[in-house]
């Protein structure tokens, strides 16, 4: 088990970014190799084991350069399966991946069997040897886990899914009420780098006139820049959440320590993970 480290306080929603609950990692295998990894600053349980991969120390080359674990992005399969397998080496547990659509669909992983395609973007587990993964590249990946350690979490929520209720269908996979829940939100876009358009303001707005207080005005015509760090802190204290970590990062403008779909288009994806040890 890594070392954990406590007493991460709460981010309060933020217009740039900050750095704030989050660590390098860096470890070596069993067939020496180190890796830039994230692993969150949160009062999570002994038991929970978590981490975001960068894009960075991996074998992908060109626009995959270096760490891509995405096997439908137009990778070489063979570079992509080398990633992974050294993903695994490191952990010591199997993550299960997940085939995202930008719904709201969950599955409880453990349930899942060996190997076989799962249409989904949330994931629970509630015994070790699994972790719970979501790839990324702007979207933002958020974890979750229980006081008790009995039960761990990873959502995919991208505007769309966020809009729609991954969180909500995730939280309620979990049969834990809110306010025992902990949260950390990973790497994704930024809120002054994810401009959209109205449809996107009006889908947030309505369902929750709060949630204007995440756009800011672009100074185009019907343009706003959102912020999904407060746009999920808005969902997650909706149900009861309270204790929320991390966030503060860009992916679009990191572009040495992330992929990202909006700056480059053809990209690799991160992965977000948790687990029970």
């Amino acid at each position: 088990m890594y070392p954990r480290t406590v007493g991460a306080r709460r981010a309060a929603p933020c217009w740039y970014p900050r750095r704030h609950g989050e660590r390098n990692f860096s470890m070596k295998s069993t067939t020496t190799w180190s890796e830039d990894w994230i692993v969150p600053e949160w009062p999570a349980p002994e038991r929970v084991g978590a981490l975001t991969t960068t894009r960075r120390g991996g074998v992908s080359a060109g626009a995959f350069s270096s760490f891509n674990l995405g096997a439908h992005v137009g990778d070489d399969p063979d570079a992509v399966g080398r990633n992974r397998a050294r993903l695994v080496d490191a952990l010591g547990v199997r993550p299960v991946w997940l085939n995202q659509t930008h719904g709201t669909r969950v599955v409880d992983i453990g349930t899942v069997e060996n190997g076989a395609p799962t249409e989904a973007d949330g994931a629970v587990v509630r015994k070790p040897g699994l972790a719970c993964a979501v790839m990324t590249a702007d979207c933002l990946p958020v974890l979750l886990c229980d006081e008790a350690s009995s039960v761990v979490a990873a959502a995919h929520a991208g505007w769309r899914g966020l809009e729609a209720g991954i969180l909500e269908a995730t939280v309620r996979e979990m049969r834990v009420p809110g306010k025992k829940l902990l949260a950390w939100l990973g790497p994704a876009i930024g809120p002054r780098s994810f401009e959209v358009g109205k449809d996107v303001f009006d889908a947030f707005v309505t369902r929750d006139a709060r949630s204007v207080e995440a756009f800011t005005a672009s100074k185009k015509v019907e343009r706003w820049y959102a912020d999904l760090y407060s746009l999920a802190r808005l969902r997650l204290e909706a149900l009861g959440v309270s204790k929320i970590y991390g966030g503060g990062f860009c992916t679009l403008e990191e572009a040495d320590r992330f992929f990202s779909y909006r700056r480059d288009g053809k990209t690799g994806r991160m992965a977000t993970l948790i687990w029970l040890a």
